[in-house]
């Protein structure tokens, strides 16, 4: 068993199939992002739960699909799931998208939301798609960016729409 950091929760392995093992039946590059995604939760103390959103607001990946419950004083027993931090994080990117027009800003490369109970960091991905990571309000914002990083340049040439239909289909199995 692992142990994980602020009390983050393990990527779910997507079906197990009759022969056991995680991601069975998945290609190598879904292996590998699920992979990466588990990393950043591993990795990176105060993470919450982590979803990556296509460029069209479904969820392609996430730390846990069922939901999890959320410490803290304001929060005590509320629940939300990765699919709750999927809509926030595709709606908020279309937000900051379309205040960019507006601003004649260029692309939005990252966006922070700093509330009293944690944070909500998204970074867009290459091909439009969205990283959301959801943190404790004590992570360092620093360490959290820098793992984002890292995930978006290691998944951002991978997330072809070949590679994206077979994540939705994965997600979509585990519900």
């Amino acid at each position: 068993m692992t142990a994980f950091s602020g009390g983050a929760t393990p990527v779910t392995p997507i079906d197990t199939g009759p022969h056991g093992g995680a991601g069975y039946g998945l290609s190598h590059e879904a292996r590998n992002l699920h992979w990466l995604l588990t990393d950043v939760v591993e990795e990176v103390p105060g993470v919450r739960s982590v979803a990556v959103v296509s460029s069209d607001g479904l969820l392609l990946l996430s730390s846990d699909p069922e939901g999890q419950r959320v410490g803290g004083s304001l929060s005590e027993g509320l629940r939300h799931s990765t699919a709750d931090l999927a809509t926030i994080v595709a709606g908020l990117g279309s937000l900051t998208t379309g205040a960019a027009a507006l601003m004649d800003g260029g692309t939005v490369k990252q966006t922070m939301v700093a509330m009293e109970e944690g944070s909500l960091f998204v970074m867009t991905i290459s091909d439009g798609s969205l990283l959301g990571v959801h943190t404790a309000p004590d992570c360092d914002m620093s360490v959290v960016a820098y793992h984002m990083a890292l995930f978006v340049g290691r998944a951002g040439h991978v997330l072809t729409p070949e590679l994206r239909r077979e994540l939705r289909q994965s997600v979509e199995a585990v519900r």
